[in-house]
């Protein structure tokens, strides 16, 4: 089975924790895309509305007739629903491969159940072999950069990207995060960063994972 169709299948999985008549949280990526297909096709006319932390993800759902509201209108979502670029077993994730950290960080704080979904690859012991992306203020990034040398990491500017917010991405390579939190609240506090792909404050509460055997729930461990 290919990771395409281990994709598709956590994302039409993650479709059974959308209810009715809801206001849902979306995502952003190759893998929510699928999710914002599914949904469409299953649940389209059953939804009052999705909030979304992309600009692409928000003309996807719009493109479906799915109407696209604005956080502050709404205040707590029942669910989000997003992928990421590796989760640990206690569903740390690194997220903002596509750039949308800041926006999909905010969405999952105003949600009561975050929903992960993903292929059976992003599933690690150690959270660091993908690049751990920073939002920053363009103004901020040498500094920024340099701290983060201090912190055992390689930053890296994202060429020719401007996140929807109009800042810049550091992606930090050569980390090994054994303690998510605590890397967390370190690159947080670092003048002149928006945000750090570092989900562990607020992890998923559900990862669904597709695999070549079929959907692999997991829940943290404890």
């Amino acid at each position: 089975m290919t990771s395409e169709d281990k994709k598709r299948n956590a994302a039409e999985a993650a479709v059974d924790y959308v209810k009715p008549d809801t206001i849902i949280g979306v995502g952003t990526g190759s893998t929510v895309n699928y999710f914002i297909d599914q949904l469409a096709e299953k649940m389209a006319a059953r939804i009052t509305a999705a909030v979304s932390s992309s600009e692409a993800s928000s003309d996807r759902l719009r493109g479906h007739g799915i109407k696209v509201v604005d956080l502050n209108e709404v205040g707590k979502l029942d669910v989000y629903v997003d992928g990421a670029d590796e989760s640990n077993h206690q569903l740390h994730l690194i997220k903002g491969g596509g750039g949308a950290l800041t926006r999909e960080k905010i969405v999952a704080a105003a949600s009561r159940e975050f929903i992960c979904i993903a292929d059976d690859s992003k599933l690690v012991d150690t959270l660091g072999a993908f690049p751990l992306p920073l939002e920053v203020i363009p103004m901020a990034r040498e500094l920024v950069a340099a701290e983060l040398c201090k912190l055992g990491g390689e930053p890296r500017l994202r060429a020719d990207f401007v996140t929807d917010n109009g800042n810049q991405i550091l992606d930090i390579h050569g980390l090994q995060i054994s303690d998510a939190l605590d890397m967390e609240a370190r690159i947080n506090q670092l003048t002149g960063v928006v945000s750090v792909g570092l989900f562990a404050r607020r992890p998923a509460d559900v990862l669904i994972l597709g695999t070549d055997d079929g959907i692999r729930v997991c829940q943290a461990a404890v």
